[in-house]
């Protein structure tokens, strides 16, 4: 366990140590307005929001299925050596673990259809304001839809992975807890498709263009 949490550590060790080097550089270079999260919100692209929220809900979604696909594997593996049995009807907790992914395929999918070309040197002044606002919003409500199907799916995965390694080895054991397990399962996996719902309100409303 500690030979895994070692990389952590080092990224957010080195996460920290630019984090304290940019503040000091902007510190005495005079340059202190630059921690103004308004200043962030507003001069970043509403594309670069969009296609944040796009890449962190399929990785995200992708890190809980390969999660969970790493811990019931191994279990359904490990059992199966003992008793044959369980390696077929135990797929079902691979699917559920791949089904995660889906979900972030699909979000992905549907935030991207969002995003139109807009040109802000052909906005009056008179729309200039609105439309700032309008696709700002826009790339402001992907990004957090990315986020939400993410770690929605990521938590969702991690789930059904321990679950399901649960419920194979359990089926090793005593193949009549099998379906009690996996009605445990199947609640787990539910919590993907809260996180799918929401996105969708999400982006709902989210509109990039001219218009």
């Amino acid at each position: 366990m500690a030979s895994v949490l070692t990389p952590v550590y080092i990224v957010l060790t080195m996460a920290l140590a630019a984090f304290l080097i940019l503040s000091f550089y902007y510190t005495l270079t005079d340059q202190g307005y630059r921690y103004n999260i308004g200043w962030l919100l507003q001069d970043t692209s509403p594309y670069m929001w969009a296609n944040l929220g796009i890449g962190l809900g399929i990785s995200l979604s992708v890190v809980g299925a390969a999660w969970g696909i790493f811990t019931t594997g191994s279990s359904i593996l490990g059992g199966g050596v003992k008793a044959p049995r369980i390696r077929t009807k135990n797929l079902v907790s691979i699917i559920f673990c791949e089904a995660v992914a889906i979900y972030g395929i699909i979000m992905a999918i549907v935030i991207s259809n969002q995003e139109t070309v807009f040109n802000p040197q052909k906005w009056s002044e008179a729309e200039r304001y609105q439309l700032s606002s309008q696709n700002h919003h826009a790339g402001y409500s992907m990004f957090g839809a990315g986020l939400t199907v993410g770690f929605s799916n990521l938590f969702c995965g991690i789930c059904v992975g321990i679950v399901g390694s649960g419920a194979a080895l359990a089926d090793a054991q005593n193949s009549s807890l099998f379906v009690k397990i996996l009605i445990v399962e199947i609640f787990g996996s539910a919590i993907g498709l809260f996180g799918v719902i929401i996105s969708i309100l999400q982006v709902t409303h989210a509109k990039m263009g001219d218009k």
